[in-house]
């Protein structure tokens, strides 16, 4: 606790600007692991080679580490200790270290290092997790070879796996069993994986392009087996999809997937034995949902597509965070894209990218995609260095082409395959393949914020002039901005016939104003701008509602059509709540006529006609109200039902009879009908609750029980408290399923929301132990606008109360829900007080972690 207390009191920070190459280089590592959960052995053979002409001793890093031996070249040697790291002053170029520790997996509720759950022995390392294990020089430039030795009880771990393929293993006199695994490819410590457990396989095998066969395993419990198909024919499709697209092959002779219980992040790829939450491997129709399918898909490829852009070529240090993860994003979503519709893809993914990373963006916690300094590393996998940075990669791939840019990742693989790269190495290679010039392009990895971008077009005649401005607002440290590129796609239609009168154009806008004319128009323009989201700004027009409704029916790009409707949406919403004048009118006929557009994908539809965010309208406003952003949506929600009633009754029994099928159409079906569901709810109908009820219980699958039960959680109605204890009780047994339960009541809408969340963390189930469980419940009612929010300030005291209990079990777990009370700002005087004095209370604690106090300070900036 004392380490904790001084590392709040005084925080190292890490400045990217004093990186120096590894003094000690480590060729080759033999680990020996005698596995126990109350007290592991661990014994550690390292190979070193000094780095250079220079004459500093060997550092160790450990975190809570106690060394029992070590040695130097096979004979007992002087050392001492640096806080946790233990020093070896040595002579000469190369040596052999042996050390040996012991580690107590049972009580590491970190979660970071090796850790029990639930009867699993499994590690985390990244990013700083394996001097948790042994002592090391953990940081990523340092590559390694592992060989790899696991002893255990056989009746309590009969599964032991490790990094690499499998070499040896056999059995010892004394009930316990050994393997050996070894790693040929050279690794840093962050990506080494060990799990020991009563596991059970799906088997499969993938022939690569070369004709190797891989054998693949997805481990779990014996009872969650059946749930393991949909993960396994991700994982094909993913080694598949990496070949034709990046020409990319699988390596090793295995490659294992292990889902556990307790994980603090959704998954690590670690080379060839990839640990995964649970939640993001086990799907069954009973269990999850269309979404839960779509995201063991997607984090499925994220891990695998890791192999190359990750682990074969990995990142210097921990400022280039984003050259594995943001690359790795992009190469996921346009994975999921060509699994199923492109264009609902692209809005899920721009959505998410605005409900999380453009807030990051607007608040105290704003950072580059590279940042320059930090306390906690963990605290940097954030939205920005995820979402943020694939955006960045999909700019280059938009500037570039795709044939460039496909030549431009062969050429980054090639040079930089087992090395540690950085962000500035994938940019050369980007243009020397395009031939491009990206020397301004590179401050979206230096500077932070969300470019605006302003958009006029003003028609004389046959001609029209569209007029640009880019602005990049001021975040912290970086008072002052220059102009950034930003890759705009445009378009004009013609108001009258609604045909297109250009070709898309895609412009860079690279200034702080720019100008392009348009010539030989017959009719009026209508600009269509930023099509596909072709870079990840805020843009402002000057189109009418009655344009911006034009292009909702006529534009081509979807995404642009999506974003008109949106747009549409967002500048009623937005007039209401700020007393303006406002007509819902042209909403309700925009959303008529997308309803009765037979041509159009169900789930374009479905996302299409939903009404943005309480969060998203409050993103708009310079001070957030949420009571009147509420009222103000709920009211245009409540006139779009019951004037389009008749549209949403034919979209939902068109629906009804859809049975369990995982396919784009099926999955679009189950879309639309539940957003009719929810509309038919919101109209105030005698009948919704029933109806909601009739389909809750008949559901054949989780997606249309959820979507019931949460249009019921949202109103008061009898059936509420039915569904709610009928879905207790089916799923009592299942954490992954209760965790909805818990979440979707933290995120009703009703008013005594803040009352239920606080009921809801005194159930006998809910647990800070377990990080979903946690998520479920205060990450969910953090990003709940409303019940945050409560005037009394309760929402606020709740989260603290729970951070600072959580703060002391998992830290960065804790760090990561904090967030929310950081935007105080952007609320009124009187919630912005409450919310301030919460940090400040949680920056006082004693003993609070380093993960914690960085978040909460900097908010508190």
């Amino acid at each position: 606790m004392a380490d904790a207390q001084n590392a709040a009191a005084a925080p190292r920070v890490t400045r990217r600007e004093d990186y120096r190459e590894p003094d000690w280089l480590v060729p080759e590592i033999a680990l020996d692991f005698e596995l126990d959960p109350a007290a592991t052995r661990v014994r550690a053979a390292l190979k070193v080679t000094r780095n250079g002409g220079h004459d500093r001793p060997l550092v160790l890093m450990g975190d809570g580490l106690e060394p029992l031996a070590v040695r130097v070249d096979g004979k007992d040697a002087a050392w001492t200790m640096e806080g946790p790291d233990l020093v070896i002053a040595l002579p000469g170029a190369a040596h052999r270290i042996e050390t040996e520790v012991v580690i107590a997996p049972e009580r590491n509720t970190q979660l970071q290092g090796l850790y029990a759950s639930g009867g699993i022995l499994c590690t985390q390392c990244e990013s700083e997790g394996f001097r948790r294990i042994t002592f090391f020089p953990d940081r990523p430039d340092v590559l390694t070879k592992y060989r790899v030795r696991m002893a255990a009880e056989k009746a309590r771990y009969p599964v032991l796996l490790a990094n690499g393929d499998p070499v040896a293993q056999g059995d010892l006199a004394d009930g316990r069993h050994w393997a050996e695994w070894h790693d040929p490819f050279p690794k840093p410590s962050y990506l080494f994986a060990l799990v020991a457990g009563d596991l059970v396989a799906n088997r499969g095998s993938f022939t690569t392009m070369s004709g190797r066969e891989v054998q693949l395993g997805i481990w779990v419990r014996e009872p969650d087996l059946a749930k393991t198909d949909h993960a396994l024919h991700a994982l094909k499709l993913s080694m598949a999809w990496d070949e034709k697209v990046y020409g990319r092959e699988y390596d090793l002779d295995v490659f294992n997937i292990v889902a556990v219980d307790d994980f603090n992040f959704g998954a690590m790829e670690n080379k060839g034995l990839n640990v995964f939450n649970s939640r993001y491997i086990l799907a069954d129709p009973d269990t999850a949902t269309d979404w839960d399918y779509d995201a063991v898909a997607a984090v499925v490829a994220h891990e695998y597509f890791h192999n190359w852009s990750g682990n074969r070529v990995t990142c210097r240090d921990w400022f280039q965070l984003s050259l594995k993860e943001g690359f790795t994003v992009f190469r996921d979503q346009s994975f999921s894209a060509d699994q199923g519709s492109a264009a609902v893809k692209r809005i899920e993914d721009v959505r998410g990218l605005r409900a999380s990373q453009f807030q990051e963006d607007a608040g105290p916690l704003a950072h580059p995609v590279r940042p320059d300094s930090y306390i906690e590393i963990s605290n940097f996998y954030t939205a920005t260095i995820y979402n943020k940075g694939a955006e960045v990669i999909r700019m280059m791939a938009t500037i570039l082409g795709p044939e460039k840019f496909r030549a431009a990742t062969d050429i980054y693989f090639d040079r930089f395959d087992g090395t540690a790269a950085t962000c500035e190495d994938f940019v050369r290679c980007m243009e020397e393949a395009g031939g491009v010039d990206l020397a301004q392009f590179r401050l979206w990895y230096s500077q932070a914020g969300t470019p605006r971008v302003s958009a006029t077009l003003a028609q004389d005649g046959g001609k029209a002039r569209l007029t640009l401005k880019q602005t990049v607002p001021p975040t912290p440290g970086q008072p002052e901005k220059a102009p950034m590129v930003l890759p705009l796609k445009l378009k004009l239609f013609g108001r009258v016939t609604g045909r297109a009168l250009c070709d898309e154009q895609l412009v860079l806008l690279n200034r702080p104003e720019q100008e392009l004319v348009f010539g030989n128009l017959t009719e009026p323009p209508v600009l269509s701008i930023n099509r596909g989201f072709s870079a990840p700004v805020v843009v402002e027009t000057d189109r009418t509602p009655d344009q911006l409704a034009f292009l909702s029916a006529h534009d081509d790009d979807p995404f642009a059509r999506y974003e008109a409707m949106q747009q549409l949406m967002l500048d009623t919403l937005t007039a209401a709540v700020r007393g303006a004048p406002f007509d819902h009118g042209p909403v309700i006929e925009a959303v008529r006529n997308t309803l009765a557009d037979t041509r159009l994908d169900r789930a374009f539809v479905a996302d299409a006609v939903l009404l943005p965010s309480d969060s998203f309208i409050g993103d708009q406003m310079d001070i957030v109200d949420p009571e009147a952003i509420f009222r103000a949506r709920e009211a245009l929600r409540r006139e779009l039902a019951t004037a389009l009633a008749g549209q949403w009754r034919d979209a939902y029994e068109a629906n009804r009879a859809n049975r369990f099928e995982y396919s784009p159409a099926a999955k679009g079906a189950r879309r639309i009908k539940n957003v009719a569901l929810g509309y038919i709810a919101a109209s105030g109908a005698a009948d919704a609750p029933a109806l909601a009820f009739r389909q809750f219980e008949g559901a054949d699958n989780m997606t249309d029980r959820q979507a019931a039960l949460g249009t019921l959680v949202n109103g008061r109605s009898d059936e509420r408290a039915a569904a709610l204890a009928a879905f207790y009780d089916r799923y009592r047994g299942n954490a992954l399923v209760l965790d909805k339960w818990f979440q979707t009541q933290a995120l009703s809408t009703r008013d005594d929301t803040a009352e239920a969340v606080e009921k809801l963390a005194a159930h006998p189930d809910f647990t800070l132990a377990n990080p979903n469980r946690a998520r479920s419940v205060i990450g969910a009612f953090g990003v709940n606008q409303r019940a945050f929010h409560h005037p009394s300030g309760r929402g606020y005291r709740f989260v603290a109360d729970q951070l600072l209990a959580l703060d002391r079990i998992n830290p960065q777990t804790a760090a990561k829900l904090l967030p929310p009370l950081g935007r105080w700002r952007r609320f009124d005087a009187e919630r912005a007080a409450r919310m301030r004095a919460e940090l400040e209370r949680i920056v006082a604690t004693p003993g609070l972690s380093k993960d914690t106090f960085e978040q909460a300070s900097k908010s508190l900036d």
